[in-house]
């Protein structure tokens, strides 16, 4: 099974930018014009999963909680602490997270350029 997260956004580049930059995913791939539609394709090559983002003329609608996050398990601490370097550079808010297992686990709770709730958190694996 693949998985695929959609949303679409009026911030197409500052995600791009979030995403790659910040969290260090890669571009998978992208879309211009199709049938209005502008779109990034941003995961990590051979995996099953990536995000997607479209964009459109006009306003976009954002509906978002912290109990919704999108969490991203980084493989190493070293991987961690080089997002949380990248993050504070440039001068993104590390939140609070009102749900205390990730601050127990030592998760870094911050927000994309649309405000969602994103959560980073070196795990082992098993």
């Amino acid at each position: 099974m693949t998985f695929r997260y959609a949303r679409h956004t009026d911030n197409l580049e500052s995600l791009k930018w979030f995403y790659i930059e910040v969290l260090r995913l890669e571009l998978l791939g992208s879309f211009e014009g199709h049938e209005g539609f502008d779109g990034i394709f941003i995961g990590r090559g051979f995996t099953d999963w990536h995000l997607e983002f479209t964009s459109t003329n006009g306003t976009v609608e954002k509906h978002y909680d912290e109990n919704n996050p999108l969490v991203f398990y980084v493989t190493s601490q070293l991987e961690l602490e080089d997002i949380v370097k990248t993050i504070k550079m440039n001068n993104i808010p590390i939140l609070e997270h009102p749900n205390p297992y990730w601050s127990k686990n030592k998760a870094v709770f911050v927000r994309d350029p649309d405000g969602f709730p994103v959560i980073i958190l070196f795990k082992l694996a098993k």
